[in-house]
């Protein structure tokens, strides 16, 4: 709660009046002191003389035989507001007159009666009894003889307000003389509060739109110190504006770099401390970028990475000389998807001697990394597939010499039953070599051209060559497919995509279970117009996470490590969609309640103008 107020002329009128309050207040304890000793001393003057009085008076009616007198002269004296009671008692303290009640019923104090030995002689005697209780008495002679004492009590209330009377006209004076100093700091206060108040209103307009000028320059209402303070100003704003239409086109388009250059911007202060960042960068880290700004590496980075790059900026700060191509490399994810920065690191002064900031520049080559990689291995891999079909067509030859062998073995060679059993158990396996053989073939020398193409058959290609794996493996397979359908499409390419989902469907069922191959009629899921075939896999392996399954046709993207490149389903994708076709995965993880595995469905329209559409 503020309880000063923050205008100079509130202040000022607080601040007199406070003054007013606390020298009125002195002022009125010094009088109250005062007024009260003398109206003290005027109490006990004016109590010994109706005491004196009293006694007098006592004195002549006892002369005059005439008692009657002595109870109207206490009357009369009761009747002064400034006595209480009186009363007269004999030498002893007996009361025998009195201004109030029955004299019989009335006895003095103890306190009173005290003070009897000091009664004497013609002075009267005022004391203090019973608290706030002022009495005086004078003693009654007649000639020589003590007759008795005359007591007056005086009435403390009409004391009491005599002060207060003075305490009131005490205080209307001084709020009378406070209002009237208020009203006089009030109107002299106008005069220094408005051109404050010209000179505030232009700050505030200043700091809440220093690229507007409607509001300067600012009127100057006096002609006096603060009218100086206002053309100052004025003329500093006018310099300020000078000065600002010269760099706002710069802080513009350095903002506009920082904000949307395609690379990770970041600067810190000489304690490895954010002081800026633009939202490359914190979209590289993964951290919103109101977090960023006071912050350290460790507090956003993990700890490797981070204390090598604070290395970097600590080195920029202690040799004042830039760092280049700082490579970190780290994982994210919970596939520990591994990423590559390359950071330079250089040196922002604002002075010629000092470095108070270093800047950083951070670029994700992760990608270019990814690509460089995987296409060394695809080149390893199609140099393998070459020497695999140089080796199939050479093998091609002594297998059709063996094949002429054996067949001129068993219709000449006479031979027993048992070594006849031999001969068509080696023809078998020859012919099953002359068929892998060919399908290693088949998959190097795709045709270009679509054509109408057997399903079974090209089914029954890919799956040959995985029967070795799946036998291995201990994966029984469930082929559904009609012998008679055919499709039009590129046979070579439509191959490619099921050796890849097949392929994949085995690394996931390392420890058995079941491979379902199936193809069959179907129309397409948002167009019941058009006709084409349907191709599922399924197999009860480990199964995908939603993370997996949501990257699964990106290119570079593999859960294998070294054995895979992530190039596979990001080509079948792509064959997919040249064929104008569609392809829906689902996965299911074990999770102890159900089973696992993964299903693949292609759909692909038998569309007679394929090669019209590729040349469109």
């Amino acid at each position: 709660m503020r309880l000063w107020p923050r205008t100079v002329r509130w202040q000022l009128i607080l601040g007199l009046l406070l003054l007013q309050a606390l020298s009125v207040g002195l002022f009125v304890v010094l009088l109250v002191n005062r007024q009260g000793q003398i109206v003290r001393e005027q109490a006990l003057q004016r109590l010994a003389h109706e005491a004196t009085s009293v006694a007098m008076q006592t004195q002549e009616a006892l002369q005059q035989q005439r008692p009657d007198w002595v109870t109207s002269s206490l009357k009369m004296m009761d009747e002064a507001p400034s006595v209480e009671f009186a009363k007269v008692t004999d030498a002893s303290g007996k009361v025998l007159f009195s201004s109030q009640g029955d004299p019989a019923q009335l006895r003095l104090t103890a306190e009173e009666l005290s003070e009897l030995p000091r009664i004497g002689g013609d002075q009267p005697h005022v004391f203090k009894f019973g608290g706030q209780r002022w009495e005086g008495v004078k003693a009654i002679y007649v000639g020589p003889t003590l007759l008795g004492y005359a007591w007056v009590e005086a009435d403390r209330t009409w004391d009491s307000e005599q002060l207060l009377t003075v305490l009131q006209s005490t205080l209307s004076f001084g709020m009378i003389w406070a209002g009237a100093s208020a009203l006089l700091v009030l109107l002299m206060s106008r005069a220094i509060s408005k051109p404050l108040g010209i000179l505030q209103g232009g700050t505030r307009a200043l700091m809440e739109g220093p690229e507007g000028s409607s509001s300067f320059p600012l009127p100057v209402t006096v002609d006096n110190e603060f009218g100086d303070l206002i053309g100052a100003f004025n003329r500093m704003v006018a310099s300020i504006e000078e000065q600002r239409s010269g760099l706002n086109d710069t802080l513009s388009l350095l903002d506009s770099m920082l904000a949307n250059a395609p690379i990770g911007l970041v600067f810190f202060d000489r304690r490895c401390r954010i002081v800026r960042v633009n939202g490359v960068f914190a979209a590289m880290t993964g951290v919103p970028l109101s977090r960023h700004l006071g912050r350290t590496l460790p507090e956003l980075l993990p700890k490797p990475v981070a204390e090598k790059l604070e290395q970097a900026v600590l080195r920029v700060i202690a040799l004042e000389a830039p760092v280049h191509d700082v490579e970190l490399t780290g994982q994210v994810g919970k596939l520990n998807w591994p990423w590559t920065w390359l950071v330079s690191a250089y040196p922002v002064r604002t002075m010629p001697d000092q470095v108070r900031w270093v800047g950083a520049i951070v670029i994700d080559v992760s990608e270019r990394k990814r690509s460089e990689e995987a296409l060394r291995r695809t080149e390893k891999l199609a140099a393998t597939g070459r020497l695999a079909a140089s080796i199939a067509h050479e093998i091609n030859n002594p297998l059709e010499a063996i094949t002429n062998l054996l067949f001129l073995l068993r219709e000449y060679g006479q031979l027993e039953k048992q070594a006849l059993n031999y001969v068509n158990i080696a023809e078998h396996e020859v012919q099953r070599m002359s068929e892998i053989t060919q399908q290693t073939l088949r998959f190097y020398r795709q045709s270009t051209l679509p054509a109408r193409a057997n399903m079974a058959e090209l089914l029954d290609s890919v799956l040959t060559l995985y029967s070795g794996r799946l036998n291995t493996l201990g994966i029984q397979l469930d082929r559904r497919y009609d012998a008679t359908m055919d499709l039009y499409c590129f046979a070579g390419e439509v191959r490619q995509v099921i050796a890849n989902f097949v392929s994949n469907a085995i690394d996931a069922s390392t420890g058995g279970g079941r491979l379902i191959v199936c193809a069959r009629r179907s129309r397409d899921w948002s167009d019941s117009n058009k006709a084409g075939v349907r191709f599922t896999v399924a197999d009860t392996g480990a199964g995908m996470e939603d993370e997996v399954r949501q990257r699964l046709f990106e290119a570079f993207f593999t859960t294998k490590g070294a054995t895979g490149t992530g190039l596979g389903l990001w080509v079948s994708h792509e064959i997919i969609q040249k064929h104008h076709g569609k392809v829906h995965v689902r996965s299911r993880v074990a999770n102890g309640s159900g089973p696992s595995g993964s299903v693949f469905q292609m759909f692909v329209p038998d569309n007679q103008e394929l090669m019209l559409n590729k040349k469109g």
